[in-house]
């Protein structure tokens, strides 16, 4: 079963490899890695997928929440959060450059760059989404695909600020 997992990391040099490091000692394999920065800069978020059930998630949390670079670490279910994930697909297009547009019409893919030979389209939604894609791109000349790491949020009012850790060193450390 796949988990994603939303972690707050405090933005400085080194977090992302200590954050990867526990999962690699632990013995954890990660799916899927994003990060970025969040509207507040002393901040990244790092969304990480690890596949396991809710003892290997909640173990996988307890490691986390021992590095001090972490400040929160939710986890996202399918149901209570919205996930998406980015891939740029490149197609030969040719004289079948208007089925190409038609397809990408049909899936809200933007055309990104247009050659004289290709077309790259950029897609953004869940995984099977993609895959439908790139699986109908196929026979026109899928030349290359490259994908981001999936990114979430909890739907509604429920926000990564209400799992932090408001005991470390008797501070609240947002």
């Amino acid at each position: 079963m796949r988990q994603v997992l939303s972690i707050l990391v405090q933005n400085q040099p080194g977090v992302l490899v200590r954050v990867a490091g526990m999962f690699s000692r632990r013995g954890f394999n990660i799916d899927s890695l994003t990060v970025g920065v969040t509207q507040d800069t002393e901040y990244s978020r790092i969304t990480a997928v690890v596949c396991g059930d809710q003892s290997v998630v909640d173990q996988v949390t307890k490691q986390l929440e021992k590095l001090v670079e972490v400040v929160a670490v939710q986890s996202l279910s399918q149901i209570s959060s919205v996930t998406r994930g980015m891939a740029l697909l490149k197609v030969r297009a040719g004289d079948k450059r208007t089925e190409v547009l038609k397809l990408a019409e049909v899936f809200r893919a933007n055309v990104v760059d247009v050659q004289e030979t290709t077309l790259t389209l950029e897609i953004t939604g869940d995984e099977e989404k993609i895959n439908a894609l790139a699986d109908l791109l196929v026979p026109y000349g899928l030349l290359e695909m490259i994908r981001t790491g999936l990114i979430g949020l909890a739907r509604g009012e429920n926000t990564i600020y209400q799992y932090e850790e408001s005991d470390r060193n008797g501070e609240n450390v947002l």
